[in-house]
This record gives C-alpha cells, sequence and structure tokens, in this order.
C-alpha cells in the first residue's frame, strides 16, 4: 500500500490544488492533504478553516481514499514519517512552479532520501489560477466561482466584503 502527503498552505484551496488531489488520489492507495504553513506568505484564513474548505471539496468529488488534516507547525518531512507516508505530492502549473518545486524536492531529498517527490501537471484550465490571483479577483468584486470550490468561494467572498466593511 503506497500513502502519499500532499502539503500546502491551501488558502484557500483552488480548483487547481483539487486537480492535484484527484490525480494523486487515483495514483496512490491513500493520500493525506494536509494544511501547512508557507512562512513567505500571509494567511487569509486559519488551518482549521482552510482544512475545513478541502474537506467539502473532497467530499464533493467523492474521493474517499483521501485524508485531510491541518498541521501548520510542522517540518514536511517529519510528518510524513508520522503518517507513514512513502511519497510526497506537489502539483505543477507552468515553469516557474516547477523550478521552485525542484527545490523544495531537492531540500526534502536531503532531509529524507528515502521519501521521493512526484509531481502532477495542472490540466490547462487550472495552469493560471493561484489563490493569491484569486484573492485579488475577490477584492475587486470579480466571481471566483469558476477557481475556486463552492464551500471557499463563499468564503473568501464573505471575508473580502467582511474586511471592506470594517475599513468603511
Amino acid at each position: 500500500m503506497t500513502n502519499a502527503l500532499f502539503p500546502g498552505s491551501f488558502d484557500p484551496v483552488t480548483k487547481g490544488h483539487m486537480d492535484t488531489v484527484v490525480q494523486a488520489a487515483r495514483a496512490f492507495d491513500h493520500l493525506y492533504v494536509v494544511v501547512m504553513t508557507n512562512t513567505s506568505k500571509q494567511q487569509l484564513f486559519t488551518p482549521a478553516e482552510r482544512a475545513d474548505f478541502l474537506q467539502a471539496a473532497v467530499a464533493e468529488a467523492g474521493l474517499t481514499n483521501v485524508t485531510v488534516l491541518a498541521r501548520p507547525a510542522q517540518l514536511t518531512v517529519d510528518l510524513a514519517r508520522e503518517l507513514g507516508a512513502d511519497v510526497l505530492v506537489r502539483g505543477v502549473r507552468n515553469s516557474a512552479d516547477f523550478l521552485y518545486e525542484q527545490q523544495i524536492a531537492g531540500v526534502n531529498g536531503k532531509l529524507a532520501p528515502d521519501l521521493p517527490t512526484v509531481l502532477f501537471l495542472a490540466k490547462p484550465e487550472n495552469a493560471a489560477v493561484a489563490s493569491s490571483m484569486v484573492k485579488e479577483v475577490a477584492r475587486y468584486g470579480g466571481r471566483v466561482d469558476q477557481f475556486l470550490p463552492k464551500k471557499a468561494a463563499a468564503a473568501l467572498e464573505k471575508r473580502l466584503k467582511n474586511e471592506d466593511q470594517e475599513q468603511e
């Protein structure tokens, strides 16, 4: 049985993230999708909220071999060992993503040489979808339901609307 770990900040989960989740769920016996922290990003949602959005999207996709967790303060390779993961999963949208993911895989490979990283390529319709861009679209009143699963889209629109009202 092969267990895989897909870590990410998922702030919020996008259809591009879910593209990777679906591909990895088909390829591996069990997939852990784990909300973690990217210290170079400022998070809009709490880890618990992000995990909730992911869980709703996984349920909507009908994926029964996926477990969603929130472990915001843990090193990925340590979590992989704890969960018994054999493989790390990452998604790649474009060449810039590839270079970034190659660096992450290199560092993880130094920390845990026995833990390979597998890259899944985004479908063309998801290649331009990034959480940061989607947040910008939502901030200025654009529709985000084409980029995000339902629960995440509704929460993002609500959060940014509430922020705008607080600033007025």
